[in-house]
């Protein structure tokens, strides 16, 4: 059976698709062929720690060997014994928790809170237009002028 191929637009965006999805895989990997990333890159001279980096990258430096991976220990801990180190630091933990309980704060109640500490405080005096007044007039009376500029 033969349909027509403008009855499936998804069909004819398909060739669209592949043309320009192989167009960007030929320009990344253009771009990627360019630049090498195993070119040994220059390391400048200047550098404090120039000479550290052309001693790790000769070539002739000795590489580990598998003979040199130290051997599974003999007497591993067993599971048991694992499980019960956990529980004893879960523990310890739980019983810190509760140790420290009454002194950890929450932010719940903040209105009780406020209440609190609105009554711990004691207001500051009312000020009235006549202690202003009064300042004012005592700190001009002190007030000594700066010396004239001649």
């Amino acid at each position: 059976m033969n349909v027509l191929a403008r009855l499936f637009p998804n069909a004819q965006n398909a060739r669209l698709w592949r043309g320009a999805g192989a167009c960007l895989g030929v320009s990344i990997l253009g771009g990627c062929a360019a630049v090498s990333p195993f070119a040994a890159a220059p390391v400048d001279p200047t550098s404090p720690a120039a000479q550290a980096v052309i001693a790790g990258a000769r070539a002739d430096t000795a590489y580990p060997k598998f003979s040199d991976i130290p051997p599974a220990p003999a007497n591993p801990r067993p599971a048991r014994n694992w499980a019960r180190a956990v529980a004893n630091v879960e523990a310890a933990g739980a019983q810190l928790a509760a140790q420290t309980a009454p002194g950890t704060w929450t932010l719940d109640d903040t209105a009780a809170f406020a209440a609190r500490a609105q009554a711990d405080v004691t207001p500051p005096p009312a000020i009235t237009t006549s202690d202003t007044e009064a300042f004012a007039r005592d700190a001009r009376e002190r007030a000594t002028p700066p010396p004239s500029p001649r």
